[in-house]
């Protein structure tokens, strides 16, 4: 599979993707159980091409949970190595709205950092995880399942 242009073959092409990293002020944070593979993740999916990576968390946010939300911070840069995808993580703060399944969630839930770490793929956890921590933003990279470099 060629993921460059035709006319440059050295040229990679990438897919941007954001999510939001969405903590309560009891410090529980909103994850979803996707419905296409059964995966908990933070809310989040492709940017579209005439939005902010700052418009996109928040509408991805919305449409995947029912909750509105404020972007704070960058918190992580994320690089599946294995497909080309770079995830932009942005801490927020509920600003309203109420959470639901949805057309990509089958579950929306509030989880504390020690249900995340257990229960989540690494990949996923660690942008959360990331998002609790003073020294962001992080820059990760990943096969899809392993973290380059341990957390």
């Amino acid at each position: 599979m060629s993921n460059s242009t035709g006319d440059k073959p050295s040229t990679p092409l990438h897919s941007v993707s954001v999510a939001g990293a969405v903590i309560r002020e009891d410090g529980r944070m909103l994850v979803i159980k996707r419905r296409d593979n059964g995966n908990w993740e933070p809310p989040g999916g492709v940017l579209e091409l005439d939005e902010t990576p700052q418009e996109g968390v928040v509408r991805e946010v919305l449409e995947e949970t029912g909750i509105h939300v404020e972007v704070e911070q960058l918190t992580g840069v994320y690089k599946n190595m294995a497909r080309g995808i770079v995830a932009l993580v942005f801490r927020c703060k509920p600003s309203g709205g109420e959470e639901r399944p949805t057309s990509e969630a089958t579950a929306v839930e509030w989880l504390t950092p020690d249900k995340i770490k257990n229960n989540m793929g690494e990949v996923y956890a660690i942008r959360l995880l990331d998002a609790l921590a003073s020294d962001a933003p992080h820059v990760r990279a990943h096969d899809g399942i392993h973290l380059s470099s341990p957390w």
